[in-house]
């Protein structure tokens, strides 16, 4: 590059866009990367506060700003995203479908890590709608080092550094424990509240049966919702360390791989996540805590995203949550453009 002065730029290539902005009334490029200067385009250069301006000279080794920012996007792109056109150096991501998205985040600390260079994401093992905007890439200077960018291409390479896995339709088998419940002492609340969380995503209840707080008759709901087709096994009530909550152990009992009982999350402690092996399907059993019933948001509403879309949760998982795993019960609940579920 160059400097030269803007009163003397007739003819000359700009070598990066120039941005107009207009308080409240617009922030938009006014000339593009590549635009011949003309002699009536000076007026406008100048009131956009361009006594100078740098004109592109091509120098081996050297990539432009908007040259930079379409390799950060290949490092970032997968399927169901799609690109925003380019503005000074920078280009976003946008979801094309719903889902839920996945982050490396260890690779996306080695690329920042880099210098001169950015990409910020929305937090991983997130639900998106299409239209979402998903990541923000930029090159800091001008022009940049290609062998810099040969580098980032280097810990991008392989997988990319961002997924949508597409929410799958499920059918969801619910069984309510509680002898209160069973011998209609009191009203269900419980179930009401899971079929409402189900109806965010393409879920079909098969049904919702009532069981006395006895391991023979839970076991032999989930397993029949099983045998009947359902993907997902919600149980709700008897999660907790009393006598009479038997629900645990009654999944145990199904011969489920139990991944957890319990997760640093509040509302939301005494969860337990398990896989149940049905002609080798990983068909998700999962008993919630009371808290699902009266709070707003819990632990669910971190882990049914990533159950819906067929995304393998681990114990690890689970134990990473803890930071940002308190919920501060806002008087206004802004969930989930919050830092509940969101560790750093």
């Amino acid at each position: 590059m160059k400097i030269v002065k803007t009163v003397d730029a007739v003819g000359h290539i700009l070598c990066h866009d120039t941005t107009q902005i207009i308080k409240d009334v617009k922030k938009d490029v006014v000339f593009k990367k590549g635009h011949v200067i003309k002699e009536e385009d000076i007026p406008v250069l100048l009131s956009v506060g361009k006594e100078n301006l740098y004109i592109w000279e091509k120098q081996e080794g050297m990539l432009h700003e908007n040259e930079a920012a379409e390799i950060l996007y290949d490092i970032c792109k997968n399927d169901y995203m799609k690109p925003s056109s380019i503005k000074e150096g920078k280009i976003e991501l946008i979801a094309d479908m719903d889902g839920l998205f996945k982050l490396d985040v260890e690779k996306l600390y080695k690329l920042n890590s880099l210098g001169d260079m950015m990409i910020a994401t929305r937090h991983g093992n997130t639900a998106v709608k299409k239209g979402d905007k998903l990541a923000g890439t930029r090159v800091i200077p001008l022009i940049i080092e290609e062998e810099k960018m040969k580098k980032a291409q280097e810990i991008g390479a392989g997988k990319p550094l961002m997924e949508i896995m597409p929410f799958k339709h499920k059918k969801v088998g619910i069984v309510n424990t509680g002898s209160e419940i069973f011998h209609g002492r009191i009203k269900d609340t419980f179930g009401p509240v899971v079929i409402e969380k189900f109806k965010e995503f393409d879920a079909e209840i098969l049904g919702q049966t009532i069981v006395d707080d006895k391991k023979e008759g839970i076991i032999k709901a989930i397993i029949n919702y099983i045998e009947n087709g359902a993907d997902i096994v919600a149980c709700t009530g008897g999660m907790s360390v009393d006598p009479d909550d038997c629900t645990p152990g009654a999944i145990k009992d199904t011969n489920a791989e139990i991944i957890t009982y319990g997760a640093p999350v509040l509302p939301g402690a005494m969860l337990l996540i398990s896989y149940y092996n049905y002609n080798g399907k990983k068909i998700p059993v999962i008993g919630l805590p009371g808290c699902v019933m009266y709070s707003k948001r819990t632990i669910f509403d971190l882990i049914l995203p990533r159950i819906m879309a067929d995304d393998n949760i681990s114990k690890s998982d689970i134990d990473k949550l803890g930071q940002g795993g308190l919920c501060l019960n806002c008087d206004v609940c802004t969930y989930p453009n919050c830092g509940f579920g969101k560790g750093v």
